[in-house]
C-alpha cells in the first residue's frame, strides 16, 4: 500500500510542480511509434478491462468465485466505488490535461480501475491452489500493464498518468485487503499471540 501511495505521490508532485513530467513525452512517442494497426485494435479491446462499466459487474463475479470475498463483500464493493471517487477528485485537484485533449487526465481512471480490481483479484487468489494462484496473479499483473499501455497508445493519457493510476489503484486495493483481513490475523502475522 505504501509503495503504491508513494509512487502516486511522487508523480502527482511532479505533475503539479513541473511543466512536464520528465520522460513523459519521450516514452509516449516511443510507444506511439510501435502502435501498428493490429496493436491498436488489440489495445482497444484490452482497454475495456479498465472500464468501470465492466469492472462493477466483474466485482460481483468476485463474490461468486471467491468465498473469502463473500465474507466481507462490502469491502470489495466499497473498493470499486471508492477508487473512482478518489481518482475523480484527484483529477480535479491536480488539474493536468491529457496529451491531446484539455480534459483532466491525471491520474488515469482506466489504470486506477484496472489496478484496484486486479489488486483485489491478486489478493483473493491467495486461496487458490499454487498453479491456479500463479496463473491468476500473472493475469492480474498483465491486465494492469496492458490497460496502462492501452491508455497511452490510444492517445488518452501521458505515461505518468497511467503510472499514477496504477499506484493509486494498488493503494486502494491494498487498503481493501487490510480491511478484509479477519480480526486478529494482523496480530498473528505481526508476531502477536
Amino acid at each position: 500500500m505504501l509503495a503504491g501511495a508513494a509512487g502516486f505521490l511522487v508523480l502527482a508532485l511532479a505533475a503539479i510542480a513541473l511543466p512536464s513530467v520528465p520522460g513523459d513525452p519521450a516514452v509516449r512517442e516511443w510507444l506511439l511509434a510501435r502502435a501498428t494497426p493490429p496493436v491498436v485494435a488489440a489495445l482497444r479491446v484490452i482497454n475495456y478491462a479498465g472500464s468501470w462499466q465492466l469492472l462493477i459487474p466483474a466485482t460481483l463475479l468476485l463474490l461468486v468465485v471467491f468465498p473469502r470475498a463473500r465474507e466481507r463483500w462490502w469491502v470489495w464493493i466499497g473498493l470499486m466505488l471508492a477508487a473512482p471517487a478518489g481518482e475523480g477528485l484527484l483529477k480535479i485537484l491536480i488539474g493536468r490535461a491529457r496529451p491531446e485533449d484539455p480534459s483532466m487526465g491525471f491520474p488515469s481512471g482506466h489504470a486506477t480501475a484496472a489496478a484496484a480490481f486486479s489488486g483485489a483479484v491478486f489478493y483473493l487468489a491467495a486461496s487458490l491452489s499454487p498453479p491456479a494462484r500463479i496463473l491468476v496473479r500473472a493475469g492480474a499483473v498483465l491486465t494492469i500493464v496492458l490497460v496502462a499501455l492501452a491508455r497511452v497508445i490510444l492517445r488518452a493519457h501521458w505515461p505518468a498518468d497511467t503510472l499514477a493510476g496504477i499506484g493509486l489503484g494498488i493503494a486502494f486495493a491494498s487498503a481493501a485487503a487490510l480491511l478484509a483481513e479477519p480480526a486478529g490475523s494482523a496480530e498473528i502475522a505481526g508476531g502477536g499471540r
